[in-house]
């Protein structure tokens, strides 16, 4: 009987081990590795910009630079050196008025945005009345081609800042 139980403890450790495969537990799997950040989004493709003839440009004849004003506000432009033509035409030395509100010159290889920042004028219009706040805004016209994009070299009016009662 001594003998059997002697056998019996000898032989227990080797009986876990082999129920137990005889081998380490696989290591526990790495956590998943952090999402890349995902890629900058690619530029647009540069649009082909029609050529300006020396000399053209535009600007705002009323509202004055510094004028303060009531809303809703009559806006003037003026343009020498080309003609205007409605957005799409595609009529030789011809664009069209966008104005830019509160904002800066947006990408000139790339076709104006139409927001409430960069308002169209496709029709050739010479003159906008718009609503602008109470406070201080910056107008500023920068002429489009048939497809809406700056000419090359852009034309461009100088700024102006009315301030709205």
């Amino acid at each position: 009987m001594r003998f059997l139980l002697h056998v019996v403890s000898l032989s227990l450790p080797l009986l876990v081990l082999a129920g137990c495969g005889g081998e380490a537990p696989p290591p526990a799997a790495a956590p998943p590795a952090a999402a890349a950040p995902p890629a900058p989004a690619a530029a647009p493709a540069a649009m082909p910009r029609t050529p300006a003839p020396a000399g053209a440009h535009v600007a705002i004849a009323s509202p004055a630079d510094g004028a303060v004003v009531k809303s809703p506000v009559t806006v003037r432009f003026t343009i020498e050196g080309m003609g205007l033509a409605p957005a799409g035409t595609g009529d030789a030395l011809t664009g069209h008025h966008h104005l830019l509100i509160d904002t800066d010159l947006p990408a000139l290889d790339q076709p104006i945005p139409a927001d409430a920042s960069h308002v169209h004028f496709g029709k050739a219009q010479t003159e906008a009345t718009v609503e602008l706040a109470p406070g201080t805004h910056r107008l500023q016209l920068l002429l489009g081609d048939s497809n809406h994009v700056p000419h090359d070299p852009p034309i461009v009016s100088a700024p102006i800042t009315i301030t709205v009662e």
